[in-house]
């Protein structure tokens, strides 16, 4: 009877030492894929900045470009 029962806690430990240790792996997955979801989400908006920035850039050039030929048009018609 000693046996069964050391037995039956030696197994009931041991369950709840995996229990344990399934949890605190399903709480670093968790852990991890927030980092992930924030590392792209971050990664995200610096590309959105960088397209938004290279367009600006591009505008400016063509605003200047435009003004440059209004420019040479206006003296061209004053001729």
């Amino acid at each position: 009877m000693k046996k069964v029962a050391l037995t039956a806690l030696v197994l009931a430990l041991g369950l709840a030492a995996c229990e344990s240790k399934t949890e605190e792996a399903v709480e670093n997955t968790a852990v991890e894929n927030a980092v992930e979801d924030d590392a792209m989400a971050a990664d995200n908006a610096v590309d959105n900045a960088l397209d938004a920035a290279g367009n600006a850039v591009e505008n400016a050039g063509n605003a200047v470009e435009n003004a440059a030929d209004a420019t040479e048009d206006a003296a061209d018609n004053a001729m």
